[in-house]
């Protein structure tokens, strides 16, 4: 699923429940490995770090539009969800951010100490 937030940024949204039961997992970022060069083009910096940090610089960067509402991220396409081999390292939760409901539980998952997440630096470091 994707929403424009704030008017201004695309968010991708992955479905992870059945039909009808209304639960995703918002993409936050990502570790940007291939695919440099059109990823720069696309948001206009050669900062690696600021590439895909972040849902809306995410969604720039790699071209996310409307046109990709509802695809099925499990098979082959334009957009796909896969294993790559590269180890993550340890995993982390936190708070959500940005919000003032339900801010409590931990529901924001990321790889500890990657300069790629986006959101606090205690989160990268």
């Amino acid at each position: 699923m994707l929403y424009l937030a704030y008017g201004t940024s695309m968010m991708l949204n992955v479905s992870s429940e059945s039909e009808g039961i209304g639960a995703g997992v918002l993409i936050h970022g990502l570790e940007p490995l291939t695919g440099l060069d059109r990823m720069e083009r696309n948001r206009g910096t050669d900062r690696l770090r600021d590439l895909c940090r972040g849902p809306g610089r995410l969604a720039q960067a790699l071209e996310i539009d409307f046109a990709l509402d509802g695809i099925d991220l499990c098979g082959p396409g334009p957009l796909w969800l896969a294993q790559d081999g590269h180890a993550t390292g340890p995993t982390g939760a936190s708070p959500r951010i940005g919000i003032t409901k339900n801010v409590a539980p931990l529901w924001r998952f990321y790889v500890k100490g990657n300069p790629h997440v986006s959101g606090p630096r205690s989160l990268r470091t």
